[in-house]
């Protein structure tokens, strides 16, 4: 019988042993590139082994993005990792299911009957925000002109709780930010707090559905109202932009009759993040005008060296396709019912989890999962206790707990508080657990005679 040539592996491959083999017996070269090559599988095995020194995605309660997903959902992303979603001419029918997913979203936030509302895929919120504030800015400034009026000096009112992604655009745009400052028991801006900081150089307005320090909604409805009231009386035409990171993807599902989207006469538009409370991995955001009109055509830009011509009008240009192809599964895969179902019960479980760290005794519930499902506390006031919310969250780690402690914005900066997103995969069981490692995180500090809190965790806490 004759037999097939078998290709032979190198010796380096069959005799020796992994973790002898060039590249893993000795130091490697990290911060320049080395000399020679390596084996595909040593260089996989080298990588693999230093990220085991991450920590655990999946009980990381810090992050609002997604950390599970279905296997079903994996492989498409698998399959398209190499789709650059920007080359629409070439890979149309990813280009489709962005239209489609854009189209979903206008519908699920109530867009207007009989108007053509706009909108595209991003890298991400930050992203989205910042084409949002974009768009605000050239509206206020094609107004201004026509009034005669200078264009130099515009501002932006929004509260002290903005993501960082906010500040970077007043920054980068030139804008002067009028943050509304937080008070104790108040960690969101108010109508009356906005509209003391608008005039006619405000370009808009920004509404957050989900803040990150406590995971409240602002009274986007009171501020539509007061605007319109101001709008009436001074012709000015002041719009909100609502960062939706988190919200956009849970008020529709399980809080439908809250109004604070396109049923709002002011508010212009909306963003969210995919790869938050979208179910999706990072990264993918998505941001939806109301209208054509309120996006110029300025911003958009015409390209045609990919084959075709393309509309753009985004800040980022190629990113991979994969993650609008994983969103459009999950619209498609869960519907109304499978992201009310997940939705909701991740809110049972947050406000689980909020019931019982109050029970622990020392700590002040500030939010308790009733709004997007997020936790947050704050040791009480009276409370004797020898450790600070930074001593308490790095014990925590020892478990594997990822969970920041955070000192609140200016205003109230010596007030710390500790949150904990509930995301799709945490469930009540691992609930359970957490709590249980808190009880016994107790029971330690209370054994420590001496130890006195830390003003300052030397870990990094995401916020």
């Amino acid at each position: 019988m004759i037999h097939k040539l078998r290709l032979k592996k190198t010796s380096e491959e069959i005799l020796v042993p992994t973790y002898t083999r060039p590249g893993l017996a000795i130091k490697p070269a990290k911060y320049e590139i080395p000399d020679k090559e390596m084996l595909p599988d040593t260089a996989y095995t080298l990588i693999h082994d230093e990220l085991i020194l991450d920590g655990n995605s999946r009980v990381n309660l810090a992050t609002f993005v997604t950390t599970w997903m279905e296997p079903e959902a994996k492989k498409l992303m698998e399959e398209t990792f190499d789709k650059n979603m920007i080359d629409k001419d070439e890979y149309p029918q990813t280009a489709e299911l962005e239209m489609r997913c854009v189209n979903i979203l206008a519908n699920l936030w109530n867009a207007p009957e009989g108007e053509e509302a706009i909108g595209t895929s991003t890298i991400g919120s930050s992203e989205a925000c910042m084409l949002g504030g974009m768009a605000m800015k050239w509206k206020w400034r094609e107004r201004m002109k026509k009034l005669g009026k200078p264009v130099d000096r515009p501002n932006m009112v929004m509260g002290e709780n903005v993501q960082v992604c906010w500040e970077k655009f007043c920054r980068y745009w030139d804008i002067e930010p009028r943050l509304v400052p937080m008070e104790k028991g108040r960690y969101i801006m108010t109508a009356p707090e906005m509209i003391k900081r608008c005039d006619m150089n405000t370009i808009g307005v920004v509404g957050i559905m989900g803040t990150t320090f406590t995971g409240e909604y602002e009274p986007i409805a009171q501020m539509n109202d007061a605007l319109e009231e101001l709008n009436k009386r001074t012709g000015w035409e002041i719009g909100i932009h609502i960062d939706a990171a988190s919200g956009g993807f849970i008020t529709p599902f399980i809080q439908p009759h809250l109004k604070w989207d396109f049923r709002l006469k002011w508010v212009k538009s909306i963003n969210v993040s995919g790869h938050k409370y979208g179910l999706v991995y990072p990264g993918v955001g998505w941001i939806v005008w109301r209208t054509k009109e309120d996006l110029p055509e300025e911003l958009i830009f015409n390209v045609n060296y990919l084959g075709g011509d393309m509309p753009t009008f985004a800040i980022n240009f190629s990113r991979p396709g994969n993650q609008i192809v994983a969103q459009y599964y999950n619209f498609i895969r869960l519907g109304r019912e499978g992201y009310t179902s997940i939705q909701k019960t991740a809110q049972e479980v947050a406000m689980f989890l909020a019931d019982e760290i109050e029970k622990l005794g020392v700590f002040e519930m500030t939010s308790r999962g009733e709004d997007i499902p997020v936790v947050t506390w704050k040791i009480k006031d009276d409370a004797n206790v020898n450790f600070s919310l930074y001593d308490f969250t790095d014990r925590l780690r020892i478990n594997g707990w990822l969970i920041p402690a955070y000192s609140m914005p200016k205003n109230i900066e010596d007030m710390v508080i500790a949150r904990i997103v509930v995301k799709h995969g945490f469930s009540k069981d691992l609930a359970a657990e957490l709590i249980d490692d808190m009880k016994r995180h107790l029971e330690y500090f209370k054994e420590q005679e001496g130890l006195r809190p830390t003003k300052r965790s030397a870990n990094f806490h995401h916020s």
